[in-house]
């Protein structure tokens, strides 16, 4: 039975919660988190998974579990994995460390997460849920012989879309590393290159040729939406971020040299049910589709009714309406992919291993969402080839991240 520490109790790591419900070998053994770590506690407990326990420090809980997983805020990354290491070199026995996505904000972040790792020779896992969809991975089961006698799959549409995020930190750009391409991107961007990766491949197979990106700043800019974002605390007619971002990606198999695209869409402005994820393979006479809206099941709520919802969000989750015909997703932490994810982390730690996607693949996506903001600031199509972009990426803050967004995004 391996014992899990939570660093972090806000919205993710209750959706990790919710998925440790159906996950066999493990206990939620403490949480520590300056906020909301005794309700998280007491609902882990009441869920029975353990006598799950509050910490009041990182080195505390690191010595009380085998793994320890860091669900907390983008800009605390850096600062919580140097308390982990700090722990292990004082001698806490972890078996595996994991990282909710995105891994760091740049590359300047995300190299010193991966060198950390690398140094203290604990197994790790980047926890990507998309890549371990039931639906994605089944349909490309069902096609893999159909694949290996047509050829893999030559483009790949993913698109994660909603009304916006929960927490004010998230529309911060500073805070966050971006808007919707560093929130949702990294999602989008992972799982087209996944789905576009011949079977029995690892995920980070693939050789990134060139990118291109558009990103703009739609709704979140204006009337009356910036005045619901300053009730948040946030300012977007100072410090913008993108709220729509449309990203193609080339990629070439390192072996036959045969080249596929990935096109990942991304927005904070999908006035529709809730959360959608959408993704569509087409290979050489096949192809497969997924969107998470649709559902054997539904609800119904009428006018008169309406007033008796407490929360919208128990059927979907970024449900944005709580009356008339609604989507009912009875398991989304399934559906989302976050059960296989533990799954596969879990059992590899138990074999010594790191999961399927480890800090370094976390840093090869972090260097291709990174990439997508260079090529839209440059406006031009980036060659991912070419040695001084690399190089140009090792150190590169978006002018959004940085705060500067007004200047792309508004002209101003």
């Amino acid at each position: 039975m391996l014992k899990i520490g939570m660093i972090g109790a806000g919205f993710v790591a209750g959706f990790h919660e919710r998925a440790l419900c159906s996950v066999r070998g493990a206990e939620l053994a403490g949480v520590c988190a300056p906020e909301g770590a005794e309700a998280l506690a007491k609902r882990a407990r009441e869920d029975g998974l353990g006598d799950t326990q509050v910490y009041e420090n990182i080195a505390e809980m690191c010595e009380a579990v085998d793994v320890v997983c860091i669900f907390a805020p983008n800009p605390f990354h850096v600062e919580i994995m140097r308390h982990i290491a700090k722990a292990v070199e004082g001698g806490a026995k972890l078996k595996g460390i994991i990282c909710e996505k995105p891994l760091a904000r740049n590359l300047q972040e995300a190299d010193i997460m991966a060198r950390m790792a690398k140094a203290l020779r604990v197994p790790t896992a980047y926890f990507e849920n998309q890549l371990h969809m039931p639906s994605v991975v089944q349909a490309r089961n069902q096609l893999s012989a159909v694949e290996k006698s047509m050829g893999a799959v030559h483009l790949a549409r993913s698109a994660e879309e909603h009304g916006g995020p929960h927490e004010p930190w998230f529309w911060d750009p500073t805070r966050q590393g971006g808007g919707v391409c560093c929130d949702m991107g990294c999602h989008s961007i992972a799982v087209g290159m996944y789905m576009l990766t011949p079977s029995g491949r690892t995920p980070d197979y693939l050789t990134p040729v060139s990118v291109t990106a558009n990103m703009a700043l739609l709704k979140w800019g204006k009337q009356p939406w910036i005045d619901r974002l300053k009730e948040r605390g946030v300012d977007y007619t100072v410090a913008p971020a993108e709220d729509y971002s449309n990203v193609t990606f080339e990629f070439k198999d390192p072996e036959t040299g045969v080249c596929s695209v990935a096109q990942a869409t991304n927005s904070w402005m999908y006035d529709a049910p809730g959360l959608r994820l959408l993704m569509e393979a087409f290979g050489p006479g096949y192809s497969y589709t997924v969107n998470s809206l649709e559902s054997p099941a539904g609800l119904f709520i009428s006018d008169a009714a309406a007033t008796a919802v407490a929360d919208s969000e128990l059927a979907l989750e970024k449900a944005q309406a709580t009356r008339g015909a609604l989507v009912l997703q009875p398991n989304e932490a399934d559906l989302y992919g976050y059960i296989a994810e533990w799954r596969d982390a879990l059992s590899a730690f138990e074999q010594g291993k790191s999961g399927l996607l480890n800090f370094q693949y976390g840093r090869k996506i972090t260097m291709l969402v990174m990439a997508a903001y260079m090529a839209h600031e440059k406006k031009t199509t980036l060659d991912l080839t070419n040695s001084a972009v690399l190089q140009a990426l090792e150190d590169y803050v978006p002018m959004i991240q940085q705060g500067k967004g007004a200047k792309i995004l508004l002209g101003a």
